[in-house]
């Protein structure tokens, strides 16, 4: 038999990577990134956007352009094919992944709306998955959804988020009301480029159960919130399931179409091959590290982090982002939990708090300031630096679920420098995970065994933090291209070469099994830390509105700022 080969697709927070695949063995022949033009609009609407000056966003918003998802299609795959020196015509699968939950509200054909004429409103845009403008309106959802004793809100922890459908949508609703009505279908990223792709809409049945509180309770058929719970939250927002949400759900693997002529001249590709039913990025990422057993956790580390995981038990794990029937791998109950900041809160610490003489030491050492730090910070013995931070720098996914939460570094002195407050943010997002766990453990889910994928990877003291933190083997995928891989998988299943994703995650998964392992000694030291972050974790997420209130002060002096 030839060689067949699939194409993954990984959408990211600022690019989109393209990975071709041999099916037989997993192998990653060519690879290609596009930047987004317009990465992340969080302060304007350019006026390259809107034909008119620049209009400033609110606090707390994110933003992207759907077009910029299209040029993907356009330059990185036929420039991975090409990287693979393979004929295209040996192609026989696509899947996609996306970062989640990211909405298109969109016209009955896919247009988005800010392509249909309402460039210059800024709900017409995407929705990224880390918008946290819509918490007030989450936190009415949760409110509610309390009081009633829906049976769905325990699925979640017993809070939904701000990133998540209703709560955007919620927002839309109440902020543009005339653009809400515009609108046909509030579309997940993951599905709307499936549809680009083969011209078919069909929801996954990750984001629909994950992001879009979809549930199947007590034997029952799949269902949303009601029309009387959504009626109660806002007047005239009962029919938003029926008019905006409800759609065709595929299950992960099931092919979702074929590949449009016109899709097929934007990527190269043949016209007619199968295009998997979409995916969210960390979810997808589980098969490509062979991570698809009870008691393997994976935690994709990236800008963000998503720890996700299947089961054969169900339980109801508070703080968790949801437990959903065949939301990993089918067949198994897939739960999910995750950080909303970790090489965010890296990344923003380097280029908020380096001093000119550590740019210029880590230039003449040939480092990169996030080198030059965590060489610095991995000579200290652990507790060295007398610092503990809290990692909400983009406010706490699990287990709070409150994105009015902010960061904390505490303990330091005038003797503080600044690879020590380095290494207490690398510890504090191993103490968020560590928390996690803990949670997962105490619902009786276990965790046995720590999977790691991402571009942290690349960072061995971080890694040995996890490690040492968690008391867990550390396992590592053994790609770069984790999502892309995870979605060149799910091609291979669409396409008929696998009878399902796991015989596909044993053939074409990559994993070097416990690369990291726990040292007794640090261990036992950052337990005592482990104490004093949970002392933190508890006073300022659960028994002050402390931070609530600089986020409240905050809001009010840029609203004068923009009113003067």
């Amino acid at each position: 038999m030839p060689d067949q080969y699939v194409v993954g697709v990984d959408y990211g927070t600022l690019s989109g990577r393209a990975v071709v695949v041999r099916v037989s063995d997993g192998a990653e022949l060519g690879t290609a990134v596009h930047e987004y033009p317009h990465a992340v609009l969080d302060t304007t609407l350019p006026a390259s956007l809107t034909g008119a000056d620049a209009r400033r966003l609110p606090s707390e918003w994110a933003l992207q352009v759907p077009e910029d998802y299209r040029e993907v299609l356009r330059t990185a795959v036929p420039a991975a094919v090409a990287a693979a020196g393979i004929d295209p015509a040996d192609v026989v699968g696509l899947g996609t992944d996306f970062t989640a939950c990211t909405m298109v509200p969109c016209l009955a054909d896919g247009t988005p709306l800010n392509e249909a004429g309402h460039a210059d409103r800024p709900h017409a845009y995407v929705k990224l998955w880390k918008h946290h403008a819509a918490q007030p309106q989450a936190d009415r959802i949760n409110r509610l959804a309390e009081e009633r004793a829906e049976a769905w809100l325990p699925r979640y922890g017993g809070l939904i988020s701000s990133e998540w459908e209703f709560a955007k949508g919620l927002q839309l609703f109440e902020e543009d009301r005339d653009l809400y009505d515009r609108m046909e279908h509030w579309v997940e990223a993951a599905d709307w480029i499936v549809w680009q792709l083969c011209g078919q809409y069909v929801r996954n049945a990750c984001t629909a159960g994950y992001k879009g509180l979809y549930q199947r309770l007590d034997g029952a058929a799949g269902a949303y919130p009601t029309r009387d719970y959504l009626e109660a939250l806002a007047t005239g927002f009962g029919s938003f399931v029926e008019e905006k949400v409800a759609h065709r759900i595929g299950q992960l693997g099931e092919p979702a179409g074929l590949l449009t002529t016109q899709a097929a001249a934007w990527t190269g590709l043949p016209a007619g091959i199968p295009v998997a039913v979409g995916n969210v990025d960390a979810h997808v990422t589980a098969p490509a590290a062979q991570a698809v057993r009870p008691g393997q956790m994976v935690a994709i580390m990236g800008t963000s982090t998503c720890h996700v995981m299947s089961s054969d038990v169900l339980r109801e794990v508070p703080g968790m982002c949801g437990v959903v029937d065949g939301g990993v791998i089918a067949g198994s109950w897939g739960y999910e939990a995750g950080q909303s900041g970790v090489g965010d809160i890296f990344g923003w610490f380097t280029a908020t708090s380096l001093p000119p003489a550590y740019a210029e030491a880590a230039a003449a050492a040939g480092e990169s300031p996030h080198q030059h730090l965590t060489r610095l910070a991995a000579a200290q013995a652990v507790g060295q630096h007398g610092l503990v931070a809290l990692d909400w720098h983009s406010g706490n996914r699990s287990v709070l679920v409150d994105h009015e939460l902010s960061g904390l570094v505490l303990g330091q002195t005038l003797a503080t420098r600044p690879e020590d407050v380095y290494r207490a943010l690398l510890e504090a997002t191993a103490f968020g995970t560590r928390v996690i766990i803990e949670a997962f453990r105490d619902a009786e889910v276990p965790v046995e065994e720590l999977v790691v994928a991402g571009g942290l990877v690349r960072n061995p003291l971080l890694m040995q933090i996890y490690a040492d933190v968690t008391r867990l083997p550390l396992s590592v995928l053994d790609s770069e291209q984790g999502p892309a891989l995870g979605s060149a998988i799910h091609a291979a299943v669409a396409a008929g070469c696998f009878p399902d994703v796991p015989t596909a995650a044993k053939a074409m998964g990559r994993v070097r099994p416990a690369a990291y392992l726990p040292d007794e000694a640090r261990a036992q030291a950052y337990d005592e830390l482990f104490g004093v972050y949970l002392e933190l974790h508890d006073h300022f997420g659960r028994r002050t509105t402390t931070m609530r209130r600089l986020k409240a002060i905050r809001r009010s002096a840029l609203a004068g700022e923009e009113g003067a």
